[in-house]
């Protein structure tokens, strides 16, 4: 057991407006299963770089821990070779027995160790990466999303291969694996930092009670001040007024006024002068104390669509339904039948590679989103009805490039309308003005997203909208959906997301 120390830890990207961290000091623990928390753009990634040693910072950072980091960067032509042959290269001193090892605890074949790594699924990539990454000694494991693009089946082996791990900082935005894997969390917040023991869900409910008081204490002391300005101004106007009587009067109307009125008059309003004066630092003593309050609280703001209603009740019909890429043998799925009526949000699920996606852009091709033609062969019957409007998030964003308003015009999207969205889903006005290809990847979903809602639509094709997305705005995205109920067919692996919103689902079974 040994202690990562951070202490006063000040950085900034080179030319950014402000820092990602300032001042910041925390203590952390080896031996924990650590959560690592906070919205897209906050600094996760960079901290875990920063522990890395890969860049200069201000402040100090001190540890005898050894650090190792998921996912390692596998080359083109470590591609082309099965993980066995390469797997010294990533890892020193990595001992091929102890792999093996870890990837029986891990629920995986040990022949795909000697399978081209290009060639296996995204799920066997990730175990095969994890028990390279576990069979050292001592190490203090950095995993920096490790579910993104798995299937259920892949997500449930590593969130039990994980339950049985300690020492490692987990950054995710899976509510359900961070649940169940963690035992403290790292929080970055607003404007403070802050680590507590318990998972996601036990710090989640703190977080809530805390804003809640919060929230209140900052409504108490706002009725404070502007009940002690009311009477401020009213003693400042009474000392004003009777200030003005100093000088001058009436004889008949104020025959009883003497020579000895004037520094009554004038002792009157120093002491009402005074209390205005008392008044105004209490004043500035509640909002003192007021200051602080709602720093750290998240103030999701509540998102918008336009959704539009189709005259036909049915918007899909797949009945018998089979797809096979051209030169293979195996169909990607076959006897697939259901229909998608209007209010329905329908979840496609199954296995890495069974045609989840292909089918999403089969069904962009025969409503003409799609411009090439996909090299598939198909039969049975999938249908859609004419003047279909559909809005889509790809599960790429390796193509998004340039600037926003590049992106908005090539859009046809109102750019006022989506830098508003972007910034209700918590990102910074700053990022405005960088290239779309310098932002995290959780920013880049949101970018689609975010186009996506700004499109009226019949139906809603999403696939893995939720990669990446920080825990914050999956919520906000559940809150809109369950609110305007648009018509839906969509991929996610989010187990509690895929829960909330589906009023059904449909499983796509192998060949």
């Amino acid at each position: 057991m040994a202690q990562i120390n951070v202490n006063d830890l000040t950085w900034s990207y080179e030319g950014s407006f402000g820092n990602v961290f300032e001042h910041a000091s925390f203590s952390i623990d080896t031996d924990w299963k650590l959560g690592f928390l906070g919205r897209n753009g906050k600094g996760k990634t960079t901290f875990l770089n920063l522990l890395l040693g890969k860049y200069q910072y201000e402040g100090s950072i001190t540890t005898p821990a050894v650090f190792d980091y998921f996912p390692y960067c596998i080359t083109e032509g470590q591609m082309q070779r099965p993980a066995a042959e390469f797997m010294e290269e990533i890892k020193l001193q990595c001992d091929p027995w102890r792999v093996i090892c870890e990837l029986e605890k891990i629920g995986a074949d040990v022949e795909i160790l000697y399978r081209p790594f290009a060639k296996l699924s995204p799920g066997e990539r990730t175990k095969v990466l994890l028990s390279v990454l576990f069979s050292g000694e001592n190490d203090f494991l950095l995993i920096d999303e490790p579910t993104n693009h798995l299937d259920e089946k892949s997500r449930q082996d590593v969130k039990a291969y994980l339950s049985s791990k300690k020492g490692f900082i987990l950054v995710s935005h899976d509510r359900d694996l961070l649940d169940s894997c963690v035992d403290h969390v790292l929080v970055l917040n607003r404007q403070s930092i802050e680590v507590q023991k318990g998972n996601f869900t036990s710090w989640w409910e703190n977080k809530r009670r805390k804003d809640s008081f919060a929230e209140a204490e900052n409504e108490k002391r706002q009725k404070e001040i502007r009940k002690l300005r009311r009477a401020a101004a009213q003693a400042c106007a009474w000392a004003d007024k009777n200030e003005g009587t100093k000088i001058g009067f009436d004889p008949v109307k104020e025959h009883d006024r003497s020579a000895g009125t004037r520094p009554y008059i004038g002792a009157k309003t120093k002491k009402m002068q005074s209390r205005a004066k008392q008044m105004q630092k209490r004043i500035n003593r509640e909002i003192e104390q007021k200051e602080g309050l709602l720093t750290d609280l998240e103030q999701t703001a509540d998102l918008k669509m336009k959704p539009l209603i189709h005259h036909k009740d049915v918007l899909l019909r797949v009945k018998d339904y089979a797809l096979r890429y051209e030169g293979m043998e195996s169909p990607l799925f076959t006897d697939l039948s259901f229909t998608l009526c209007r209010g329905e949000r329908i979840a496609l699920h199954g296995k890495n590679g069974c045609g989840k996606s292909t089918l999403l852009k089969i069904i962009l091709q025969k409503c003409g989103m799609l411009q090439t033609d996909l090299p598939v062969l198909e039969s049975g019957i999938c249908e859609t009805p004419s003047g279909l409007e559909i809005s889509y998030v790809n599960q790429e964003t390796s193509m998004l490039r340039g600037g926003i308003l590049a992106f908005c015009e090539q859009r046809q999207i109102e750019e006022s309308l989506f830098c508003a969205i972007l910034r209700q889903l918590g990102m910074e006005r700053v990022q405005f003005s960088k290239n779309i290809e310098e932002y995290s990847e959780g920013q880049k979903k949101k970018i689609l997203l975010a186009a996506s809602l700004l499109v009226p639509a019949h139906l809603y094709i999403w696939d893995e909208p939720l990669n990446y997305i920080d825990v914050f705005s999956r919520m906000q995205i559940e809150k809109l959906l369950l609110g305007r109920q648009p018509t839906m067919l969509f991929v996610e692996h989010d187990a509690r997301f895929r829960e909330k919103i589906a009023t059904a689902s449909v499983e796509l079974q192998e060949g």
